[in-house]
């Protein structure tokens, strides 16, 4: 079975623990890499291939659990989960504004870890695919010129042509030839296709998003 690169690192002192966890997640699927301490997770540079970290609040050595925080802040794709067995209602606050995903109570539970771990890890896998997919959009709609995306968002807000050529004072004719422009330079086969990948751009950018502008 073929891994993805969905990786998982545990940061558990106890041995025990950390090995009970590691066999809890590893099913083949994913890879999974432990450290005993903050320090040997920072030294191994760990950070840049990992997809849901795990890690004990109290860390022993002088890497302890708000440097592992900030060590991920640089690395906001890293969904991050903190086992604590004390905590008060400014830590746990604190620790989740710092970057935390969720809180695990320690000592863990072999199969709550799995269990959440294996939903982070589908909302990981998902959220990858649309950053592709955006990606793939975007190259495409990307040669389109500054009047042919003037003209794309107009057909994206369900205008025809003589409605397009009014607002743009061209003729119907040229925003005919400008809409084959558009499908042969993004690759569409259909009108459909066209306006699927406008929408996965302006979608993944969220509804806050100023107007969308595919290329220079």
């Amino acid at each position: 079975m073929q891994m993805s690169g969905a990786h998982i690192h545990l940061v558990l002192p106890d041995a025990t623990e950390r090995a009970a966890c590691f066999r809890a997640l590893a099913d083949g699927r994913h890879i999974v890499r432990s450290f005993a301490s903050g320090a040997d997770w920072l030294d191994a540079g760990a950070a840049d291939d990992c997809a849901v970290l795990l890690f004990h609040w109290a860390q022993p050595g002088a890497v302890d659990g708000s440097a592992m925080l900030a060590a991920i802040a640089q690395s906001p794709d890293i969904a991050c989960f903190v086992a604590a067995s004390r905590l008060s209602v400014g830590e746990s606050r604190a620790i989740l504004r710092g970057g935390a995903t969720d809180l695990l109570p320690a000592p863990l539970d072999p199969r709550l870890v799995r269990s959440v771990i294996g939903d982070a890890l589908t909302a990981w896998e998902r959220q990858r695919a649309m950053h592709a997919d955006r990606r793939a959009a975007e190259a495409r709609l990307a040669a389109l010129t500054p009047r042919e995306r003037d003209i794309l968002d107009a057909i994206a807000a369900g205008l025809g042509n003589k409605a397009i050529a009014r607002r743009l004072d061209v003729s119907p004719r040229t925003v005919e030839v400008h809409r084959a422009n558009i499908m042969r330079r993004s690759g569409a086969a259909s009108v459909a296709e066209l306006l699927r990948l406008r929408f996965t751009v302006e979608f993944a950018r969220g509804p806050s998003a100023n107007p969308v502008h595919f290329g220079a």
